[in-house]
């Protein structure tokens, strides 16, 4: 059933009736994609639970699924695609901690994909401490000056913009000292240099800040903020990474049914079948925990519960592309080039021997599975957390390699 076809509360009926008329001026097919998606956010159809006038409509963020399941189906582009750290991670952060300036700025030509966003986070020495990372910004009038090295940076040579947290309090504890900033990322102090990965290819880069300006107005909140604004940017991450809702049999476990079928009669062994269904029902499974987690998602950033889907998806694509090569026998080990080149997408899975080698960062990217097991033990089952010596101690006095 549709939604046309329900029945409709007020609110439903008001997102149907806004969908209805931006398909209908917007043919997706026939404009074009930033055509598209511009008139999508100004419709406040981008994301349906932000700010009225910054691309939402001020509801409960369930209903932006009604909103795709029209548009997608007839065929418009997708923001993610495009733009997928921009979409899925700074986009809601700006939304959160942004100043209406920086909202009617940046949501626009982040939504519509003119404008490409990375996220500046993880360091060389703090990648899952993130709280402990080293990079500074230091006031000088009404700009800050930043300095340091970040690091597995996804398309930063495409983007046009950044989220960055730097230090900007030495002598506060390490959660307490951090302060975010948009920077510009053509400014001719940032340096950016590709990170060449098993596939062949350079989505990740380092990203070098050498006395780097940036406009006390480019803060997002306010000093010492940085650990609570990276923690919404986290949390949506965790969400855009394992949190997708694929129709029931699709995403990656599409690949390894198609696989299957394809493999010959005489090779489709009872015990690889066996697996082959273990893992089209562990699919299955987090499909439906991610529908319900969805649907019990209240106003707001998501909460921890979304380390759930990141790591369980993490696992499982690893697990799927393993049986899909093993399916594969000798074919399975032929690649093709590994040319370096940097690509304009990110997560690109153009063959199945390449998904193979990608997934394999499924388990770091976004926080690793290790990571996400502490955050759930924590904070989602109330146990003890792992001993931390340096809570109370100011950053400047904690031992560093």
């Amino acid at each position: 059933m549709t939604v046309t076809e329900s029945v409709l509360t007020t609110e439903e009926s008001r997102v149907d009736d806004l969908v209805t008329e931006l398909l209908a001026q917007y043919p997706p097919k026939s404009t074009d994609p930033v055509t598209f998606l511009g008139a999508q956010f100004d419709a406040g159809l981008a994301w349906v639970h932000f700010p009225v006038g910054h691309g939402g409509l001020g509801l409960n963020p369930k209903m932006q699924k009604l909103v795709n399941e029209r548009v997608f189906a007839l065929g418009a582009p997708h923001p993610v695609a495009r733009n997928p750290i921009g979409y899925g991670m700074c986009g809601p952060t700006v939304a959160v901690w942004g100043s209406d300036e920086q909202k009617a700025r940046y949501l626009r030509p982040l939504f519509t994909g003119e404008e490409i966003w990375c996220q500046l986070f993880s360091e060389p020495g703090a990648g899952s401490d993130f709280a402990g990372l080293s990079s500074r910004g230091v006031k000088d009038g009404d700009e800050w000056i930043c300095n340091g090295q970040k690091v597995w940076t996804t398309l930063a040579h495409l983007a046009r913009w950044g989220l960055l947290v730097v230090r900007t309090d030495t002598e506060a504890v390490k959660h307490a000292g951090l302060t975010a900033f948009v920077v510009d990322m053509h400014a001719p102090t940032v340096e950016v240099r590709p990170l060449r990965q098993i596939t062949g290819e350079a989505e990740f880069n380092e990203v070098y800040f050498t006395d780097t300006r940036i406009l006390d107005k480019e803060m997002l909140g306010k000093p010492g903020d940085g650990w609570r604004v990276s923690l919404t940017t986290l949390m949506n991450e965790r969400v855009s990474i394992g949190g997708a809702i694929p129709a029931k049999g699709s995403g990656t476990i599409r690949d390894l049914v198609k696989t299957w079928q394809a493999i010959p009669a005489d090779r489709q062994d009872p015990a690889s079948r066996d697996e082959v269904m273990k893992l089209w029902s562990r699919a299955e499974i987090l499909r439906l925990t991610n529908i319900r987690a969805n649907q019990m998602r209240k106003m707001g950033d998501p909460g921890p519960e979304g380390s759930i889907g990141k790591s369980a998806s993490a696992d499982l694509n690893k697990d799927i592309y393993a049986m899909v090569v093993n399916l594969l026998g000798a074919d399975g080990m032929l690649y093709g080039s590994y040319e370096m080149v940097q690509p304009n997408h990110a997560m690109g899975f153009e063959t199945l021997q390449k998904a193979f080698l990608r997934t394999r960062a499924n388990s770091i990217e976004g926080g690793t599975t290790e990571v996400m097991k502490n955050i759930l033990g924590e904070r989602v089952l109330g146990l003890p957390g792992d001993v931390r010596v340096d809570r109370d101690r100011p950053w400047s006095e904690v031992p560093r390699s």
